[in-house]
């Protein structure tokens, strides 16, 4: 089977923050196979910042769009679905910089991406086979935000409080909430709806099964 014969099927998973889209993607990988999925998450490409000082760094509003070197993702989607591999950047959170080692992901039978903004980006948009939206109370993703950035990335509850209102949830209300008519499937109660879960798959699967000409 080469390459031309079956080009390889895109899904994005999309939501807010602390929404379960990681706990959807994870699921996806584990019952599709991780070894038939090229899994990138939007979130690699935060632009480098490490002209900056750190203070500055920490102010940049990382959830606008433009915060994101979304066509690069992009280019690299369209290296993925020509057969080759790429390198997608690490990013660390911590520092807010790009690290200095890259992430080798090969080319495979299925490109799943998540992100916030992935639905927000016309281009990145375009390119996905089937878009899902995780949709989860506003309460229950700000207290898995609370929990994971203290734990995982150091911060403080203010800190944390205070980004939330002054840029995670007026950035939510602005992209990421009504990016959600895009999508194709909107699984209510993030990764814990097993009835969503099973229909995604099976859907997935299938699209897999596919014989190449039918598109």
């Amino acid at each position: 089977m080469g390459h031309s014969a079956r080009k390889p099927i895109i899904i994005g998973v999309a939501g807010g923050t602390g929404s379960g889209k990681t706990t959807v993607s994870q699921a996806i990988l584990d019952r599709v196979g991780r070894d038939r999925i090229a899994y990138i998450q939007h979130d690699s490409y935060y632009k480098d910042r490490s002209h900056l000082p750190f203070e500055e760094r920490a102010k940049i509003n990382f959830d606008h769009p433009d915060a994101l070197e979304t066509e690069f993702l992009v280019q690299h989607l369209k290296v993925l679905k020509d057969g080759h591999h790429v390198e997608v950047p690490v990013y660390d959170f911590t520092i807010h910089t790009r690290a200095s080692q890259t992430q080798w992901v090969e080319p495979c039978r299925v490109i799943l991406v998540e992100g916030i903004l992935i639905f927000a980006d016309d281009a990145l948009r375009d390119m996905m086979d089937v878009k899902i939206y995780v949709d989860t109370d506003a309460d229950i993703r700000f207290i898995r935000r609370l929990e994971r950035d203290i734990t995982e990335r150091g911060r403080t509850m203010n800190s944390v409080i205070d980004q939330y209102l002054t840029t995670v949830r007026p950035m939510h209300l602005e992209f990421v909430e009504p990016s959600k008519r895009y999508a194709d499937v909107i699984i209510p109660e993030g990764g814990f709806n097993p009835v969503a879960l099973d229909m995604v798959v099976a859907r997935i699967e299938a699209m897999i099964e596919e014989p190449p000409n039918l598109h």
